[in-house]
C-alpha cells in the first residue's frame, strides 16, 4: 500500500491513539493513584467541535479501571439522545487484570431507556447506558462515543476530576470552534491540580490534567464543583433546540428569553380570566392578590415533569395548563405569571438551581444555567418568590430548596442576577414546650409541644405526610436518646399565614432512668439532645459551610418521684463562640420539680479549613453537656 505523507501522518496518529488506549489496559496504576480510590480513570478524552451556529460534534474517550464494587458507578458508559442529538458511534471492550479481552459491547448491546421517570409525564429524551455485570477485580472499560447535535447552547463542563474516591491518570479537553460564534471560557479552581493549557488561540482550546489523586469527602464542605477544577464554556450565538439565539451577558439573555421563549405562552381563556377576577374582588394590594392567585394554582393543578422537544426550557402554553390542570415548574410558574398579568399584578419568570445545597448561578459567566424554574413578584423594593410546583408551601415560602442563591429573572427588557430570601438563623426557630414525669421505677411518660418556623418549618411540616408506621419510624430516629419509646397521640397544626409547623406529640418509656441499687440514673434532656457529632477530619483539606443557622429554645418541666431526692445536679452551662452560643439552666421548684430551659444558636457562615476542629470541639461540648445526668437517691 503506497500512503503520502499525510496519510501517513493520519496512519500513524490513529495508531499512535490506538496504542495509547491499550497501554492503559497493559500498565498497572500507580500506587498513588490507587490510594482512596475505587476507581481510576486511565484516559478521558473530550474532544469538542463546534461546527457552526447549529452543529455540534462530541467525541468521548474514556479508559476506566475499576479497582472494587464501588468504583462500578464511575464506568460513566452512557449517553443521551434526542430529536436533536444523534449518537453517530458507541462501543465499549471491557479487559480483565491482566489486560485480556474479556467482551467487546456493540451498541446493539447497550440499555436504550427513557430518560422519564418518577413525575415525568412527557418525554422525548432517551439514553444508552451500558450494563455490565464483572466476575472480577480489577477490570479496565474502553468506552468510545461520539455525537452530533444542533443545540449549542449547553457545551458539556470540563471537569478533571468528577467525584470523590476516583483518581486520574489523564484528562484531556480539545475544543475548536469559529471566532465569529463568539466563544468564551471560564477556568476554575486550577492552582492545586496539574492542569496544563496546550493551546489557546482564536479557534482552538486544549487542557492535560494529569496525575490527579482520589479526594476524600469532608463534611460540611462546599459542593465539589465549587471545591475542584472546571472549564465552563459558552457560544454568543448558539442554537437551542431548534431556536437560534445571540446573548453575550445576561441581561441580553434576559431579552432573548422573554422574546423568543416566553412570548405568545400566557394567553388565557376568558372564563379563566374573568373567574381569577372574581375572585380577587375589590383586593388591590399587589401581593394580597397574588396570594389568592397563588392559592388558586395550588388547589387547581399538580406538577408533572415534561421533556418534549424544548419542553425542557419553553413553558407550556398556560391556556393548555388552564384546561390540564398540571405542569412542570416552567409550566405552573408561566401560568401563575399569567393569572397575575391577568390581574393586573407584575410577575417575571426565573431560572435557578433548585437544591437543597446552596448553589448559585455564576453571576460572571454567562452560559445557559439551572435546573428549576419560580415566579418573582416585585413587592415595593424586595421581591417575593413563589415556588408554584408545590400544592402544599405556604405562599412566598422557600426555605431549603430555592432561598438564599443567585437567580436569573427575566424581564421583557432582559435578564437580572439577584439573590433570593435569605433566612436569618434565628428565623430558622424550634420552640419546645412541655413536661415529664420519672416515677419510682425509672419509667418515663411525657408531652411536648414543638413549633418551628424558617427552615425548620420545612423540615419538620413534612412529618404529617407521613404514613403511621413512618411517623413512628421518625419519632424513634429523632429521639433516638429514648429506649423503648412508645409513641401516644399525636396532634399537628400547620399555619400556613404565618409560617409556623406544630407538634404536640405524647410519648412514655420504660427504664428511661437507670436503677442501681437506691438510686435513679437519667439524662435532663429529653426531648432535644443535639445529633450534630462532628466526625474529626485530621489534616482537613477544604474550608467548611454553615449553610444554615438556627435557634432552638426548649423548656421542660420535670416531676420526679416523691419517694426520691436529688442526690445530684448538672450545673448551669453556658458557651459562647464565633459558631454560636449554648445554655442550659436547671431550676429548683417546688413539690419535687424542676424547670430545665436549654437554647442553642448556631450562626451560618464560610470558614477556612484551619477552624474546623475548634468548630468540631464546640458541638462536641454541647452534645456532651446534652448527655448531662441527675442522679435521684432513695428517701
Amino acid at each position: 500500500m503506497k500512503l503520502t505523507f499525510s496519510g501517513l501522518f493520519f496512519f500513524l496518529l490513529v495508531n499512535l491513539c490506538s496504542a495509547q488506549k491499550t497501554d492503559f489496559v497493559f500498565t498497572p496504576v500507580s500506587d498513588s493513584l490507587k490510594e482512596n480510590a475505587n476507581a481510576v480513570v486511565r484516559l478521558n478524552q473530550l474532544d469538542i467541535n463546534i461546527v457552526s451556529q447549529r452543529d455540534m460534534n462530541i467525541k468521548t474517550q474514556r479508559v476506566i479501571t475499576v479497582l472494587n464494587e464501588k468504583g462500578l458507578a464511575e464506568i460513566d458508559a452512557y449517553q443521551h439522545y434526542d430529536k436533536r442529538t444523534t449518537i453517530k458511534n458507541i462501543e465499549a471492550t471491557v479487559y480483565d487484570s491482566s489486560g485480556k479481552e474479556i467482551k467487546k459491547i456493540r451498541r446493539k448491546d447497550f440499555t436504550d431507556q427513557s430518560s422519564a421517570g418518577g413525575s415525568t409525564l412527557f418525554s422525548d429524551n432517551r439514553y444508552l447506558y451500558l450494563n455490565y455485570t464483572p466476575i472480577s477485580y480489577p477490570f479496565t472499560v474502553i468506552f468510545n462515543c461520539e455525537i452530533q447535535t444542533s443545540t449549542t447552547a449547553f457545551i458539556p463542563v470540563w471537569y478533571p476530576l468528577s467525584g470523590y474516591f476516583l483518581s486520574v491518570e489523564k484528562s484531556v479537553l480539545n475544543v475548536t470552534y469559529h471566532n465569529a460564534l463568539g466563544f468564551k471560557k471560564k477556568e476554575s479552581q486550577f492552582s492545586d491540580f496539574k492542569i496544563k493549557k496546550a493551546s489557546d488561540t482564536d479557534t482552538k482550546l486544549s487542557y492535560l490534567a494529569t496525575n490527579i489523586l482520589a479526594q476524600k469527602p469532608e463534611d460540611y464542605s462546599p459542593v465539589f464543583k465549587d471545591l475542584y477544577p472546571k472549564v465552563a464554556m459558552s457560544l454568543e450565538y448558539f442554537n437551542l433546540e431548534g431556536i437560534d439565539g445571540n446573548a453575550k451577558d445576561w441581561k441580553e439573555y434576559g431579552k432573548w428569553f422573554s422574546d423568543k421563549i416566553l412570548t405568545g405562552t400566557t394567553n388565557l381563556p376568558e372564563e379563566t380570566k374573568t373567574k381569577i377576577k372574581a375572585l380577587v374582588g375589590n383586593e388591590t394590594d399587589p401581593v394580597k392578590k397574588a396570594k389568592i392567585v397563588y392559592q388558586f394554582v395550588q388547589e387547581k393543578s399538580r406538577y408533572v415533569s415534561i421533556k418534549v422537544g424544548i419542553g425542557g426550557w419553553k413553558p407550556m402554553l398556560a391556556s393548555d395548563v388552564d384546561r390540564l390542570g398540571y405542569g412542570d415548574c416552567k409550566a405552573l410558574s408561566n401560568y401563575t405569571r399569567a393569572l397575575l398579568d391577568a390581574v393586573g399584578v407584575p410577575s417575571y419568570y426565573t431560572e435557578l438551581y433548585g437544591d437543597s445545597n446552596l448553589m448559585d448561578i455564576d453571576e460572571d459567566f454567562f452560559s445557559i444555567q439551572g435546573n428549576h424554574a419560580i415566579l418573582c413578584v416585585p413587592d415595593k423594593d424586595k421581591y417575593v418568590f413563589l415556588e408554584c410546583t408545590s400544592q402544599d408551601d405556604p405562599f412566598g415560602y422557600q426555605a431549603n430548596f430555592t432561598d438564599n442563591r443567585k437567580v436569573i429573572v427575566i424581564k421583557p427588557d432582559g435578564g437580572e442576577i439577584i439573590r433570593t430570601k435569605i433566612y436569618n438563623p434565628l428565623e430558622n426557630s424550634q420552640s419546645s414546650k412541655g413536661s415529664y414525669i420519672i416515677d419510682d421505677k425509672g419509667h418515663f411518660s411525657g408531652q411536648v409541644n414543638i413549633m418551628s418556623e424558617g427552615s425548620q418549618y420545612g423540615t419538620r411540616e413534612r412529618v404529617q405526610k407521613l404514613q403511621p408506621t413512618e411517623k413512628e419510624s421518625h419519632y424513634k430516629e429523632y429521639w433516638n436518646n429514648i429506649n423503648n419509646l412508645k409513641l401516644g397521640k399525636i396532634t399537628f397544626t400547620n399555619n400556613k399565614e404565618n409560617i409556623q409547623f406544630t407538634e404536640d406529640v405524647q410519648i412514655s418509656a420504660i427504664d428511661y432512668g437507670k436503677l442501681t441499687g437506691n438510686k435513679i440514673i437519667f439524662t435532663v434532656d429529653a426531648f432535644n439532645q443535639s445529633s450534630g457529632n462532628v466526625k474529626r477530619i485530621r489534616n482537613r483539606k477544604n474550608p467548611f459551610q454553615i449553610q444554615r443557622g438556627y435557634l432552638d429554645t426548649d423548656e421542660i418541666e420535670i416531676n420526679l418521684p416523691t419517694s426520691f431526692a436529688i442526690e445530684f445536679l448538672p450545673s448551669n452551662f453556658e458557651l459562647k463562640g464565633k459558631f454560636g452560643e449554648y445554655k442550659t439552666e436547671i431550676i429548683k421548684k417546688e413539690n419535687n420539680k424542676l424547670t430545665y430551659k436549654r437554647s442553642i444558636f448556631i450562626n451560618k457562615g464560610n470558614y477556612s479549613n484551619k477552624e474546623f476542629d475548634e468548630y468540631r470541639l464546640f458541638m462536641e461540648q454541647v452534645s456532651k453537656n446534652d448527655n448531662a445526668k441527675i442522679i435521684l437517691t432513695k428517701n
